[in-house]
């Protein structure tokens, strides 16, 4: 066997492996540092109207730290929803409205989410914007998940019907970027990116 074999490109699971352990290796200061920026570069490049409805995530396993920018939507009085997963089908999420006195509670991967309250959902169509999380992207904008399909799931009707509404970006950290992703026939990729050096638009 000749040793002069390129190597075979990484597969999603190395990949996914790889980022989530640069991603958890980040020191508290570089999150800090990346929430402050994540904040700032959003509404540089986001000019909201008033009472805009924003589904973003809570941050889990180093992913970029979404506390800052919930902190300033809030202040700025626009409404917050966070992912439940849903309680019957269990694959697909729900957009609850969150305060911030939400009663709130683990799901089944010890992630925070508001305590499911029905008169609290909003329909996905109505959310304005859909920040995602995601472990890894690449110069073409596809998307990596954590793998459980939770938000290709939850997006298929959307992309199927070609909805306008939420407008979806993925945020990252800068860290998270690979320069091209093996993709699936499934894989959608974002139009929009936001990490705290820059703001990626396909």
């Amino acid at each position: 066997m000749s040793h002069h074999q390129p190597t075979s490109p990484l597969s999603r699971s190395e990949i996914r492996k790889n980022i989530r352990k640069a991603r958890r290796n980040l020191s508290d200061l570089e999150q800090e540092l990346a929430a402050k920026k994540i904040n700032i570069n959003f509404f540089q490049h986001k000019k909201l109207t008033k009472n805009t409805r924003i589904g973003l995530y809570l941050s889990n396993d180093g992913e970029l730290d979404t506390s800052e920018l919930i902190q300033s939507l809030i202040d700025k009085k626009h409404q917050i929803f966070l992912p439940v997963i849903h309680p019957f089908n269990g694959t697909t999420l729900l957009f609850q409205r969150y305060e911030k006195n939400s009663p709130m509670k683990l799901n089944r991967y010890a992630i925070l989410e508001p305590k499911l309250n029905c008169s609290h959902i909003c329909p996905l169509y109505e959310l304005d914007y859909l920040l995602m999380p995601l472990v890894a992207f690449d110069n073409f904008g596809n998307r990596l998940g954590m793998g459980g399909g939770y938000y290709d799931k939850t997006l298929a009707h959307y992309y199927k019907e070609n909805l306008q509404k939420p407008e979806l970006i993925g945020l990252a950290h800068d860290c998270q970027q690979v320069e091209q992703l093996p993709v699936e026939a499934w894989d959608v990729p974002l139009r929009q990116i936001i990490t705290p050096s820059k703001f990626y638009q396909w």
